[in-house]
């Protein structure tokens, strides 16, 4: 009996010791799965609809609510978010001459977009904190079970801060510009350099937005493309002698390196940006009523100051004039540089005259021959400056006065 007895005592240990450890691995199996399931609450900032947002790195499931649901191919942490890339196959209604689509979650918002155009529409979190560690945690799950990233991924600032992003050892500043109401086109302060291009005036509201606090540089541009075009050569200099079509080439690169939805301006964003946003103190230019405080432009860009009553070609080319290292005059009420001057800057819109009816977010017409030129550059007489005047040009021109901010 003793001996049966402990060899049935055995044989329960044994049993419960399997139990036990069969118990432990399905605890930890059903750990590593959640562990690799990650989950966002989002509302649409347009129609205010929450969507739950479930993320699997195991199955390589990304489902957003009943609308969206797709196996990913890759996935990859970048210095301001996590992009999950898809087939263009398995997308058959979206249309892009790019291979991949994009989707991609940041510290505090998701969104769905080729490159340059945004598909699942603006969102931002539900519960900031909660999303934030669910960010974390898929952060640290991408980049191999909570290493830190090989580049660190940075918290995204609050929407009313500016932006400073790095691209191959190359930092640039997006300015935020709160959202508002200005008239734009031919106000007072312009006096009788109006043009007729710039009428009538017309109240226009805007969405808050960020734009580039410098005019894209040469450096940022050879970072981005591995190449510099311009004339004028100097790594701080605007970056010229790019086309319309040149830049969105850029804007593609640059959005797939950073994870982000850069873009060119507006004409409507430029112009209330040029002119200080809300903070506007009504200047003829961006920033002063003395173009040369803040502007490198034809009297003051050679070696030798001109006067705009003696403008010539040959006056200029005599004198050596030609661009200038960015921000190295005043900045405008914003705190942004060279809106007036230097170069030339393409926005996103076709041109178009203006009409008379209030406007909000006005985005240009959908077709047209000429792209919007602003801000004049340092070529150009004072009047070409202002920060009313308008200008455009096909998309594949180049000029070694003209280049390109940017704006998202």
């Amino acid at each position: 009996m003793y001996l049966c007895g402990n060899f049935y005592r055995h044989k329960l240990k044994t049993a419960m010791r399997r139990h036990l450890i069969l118990s432990l691995f399905l605890l930890l199996f059903a750990s590593s799965v959640s562990a690799q399931t990650f989950t966002f609450d989002v509302r649409d900032a347009t129609t205010s609809t929450v969507y739950h947002v479930t993320v699997n790195l195991s199955s390589k499931q990304v489902t957003v609510g009943n609308v969206f649901n797709r196996t990913f191919h890759q996935v990859k942490a970048f210095d301001n978010g996590v992009a999950f890339t898809f087939s263009q196959r398995e997308e058959p209604t979206l249309k892009s001459n790019t291979k991949d689509w994009y989707f991609c979650i940041k510290p505090d918002k998701i969104g769905f977009y080729n490159p340059n155009t945004i598909f699942f529409g603006n969102t931002n979190a539900v519960n900031p904190s909660a999303f934030t560690q669910s960010y974390n945690s898929l952060v640290a799950a991408v980049n191999g079970g909570g290493n830190k990233p090989s580049q660190p991924v940075a918290q995204q600032p609050s929407s009313g801060s500016n932006r400073t992003f790095t691209v191959n050892g190359v930092s640039f500043t997006m300015v935020y510009v709160a959202g508002g109401t200005f008239t734009m086109g031919a106000t007072s302060e312009q006096g009788s350099d109006v043009w007729d291009i710039e009428k009538p005036s017309h109240r226009v509201t805007l969405s808050s937005y960020h734009i580039g606090q410098t005019e894209v540089t040469q450096e940022l541009w050879q970072a981005v493309m591995g190449n510099n075009p311009s004339w004028f050569k100097g790594s701080q200099r605007p970056v010229e002698c790019v086309s319309w079509d040149d830049c969105q080439a850029f804007i593609s690169k640059l959005n797939n390196i950073t994870g982000q939805r850069f873009r060119l301006p507006t004409e409507a964003e430029w112009e209330f940006a040029a002119r200080g946003g809300n903070s506007s103190r009504g200047y003829k230019y961006a920033g002063s009523n003395i173009l040369g405080s803040v502007a490198w432009y034809y009297e003051n860009s050679g070696d030798k100051y001109l006067t705009d009553s003696n403008w010539s070609q040959d006056n200029y080319k005599n004198n050596n004039c030609r661009t200038h290292d960015v921000a190295t005059k005043s900045p405008n009420e914003l705190g942004i540089y060279d809106m007036s001057g230097n170069v030339w800057e393409w926005c996103s819109d076709w041109y178009r005259d203006y009409s008379s009816g209030s406007q909000t977010n006005p985005q240009g017409p959908s077709s047209g021959s000429i792209r919007v030129r602003r801000g004049g550059s340092w070529e150009n007489r004072a009047w070409r400056c202002r920060v009313a005047f308008r200008n455009g040009g096909t998309p594949d021109g180049r000029l070694y006065s003209l280049g390109l901010r940017l704006a998202f």
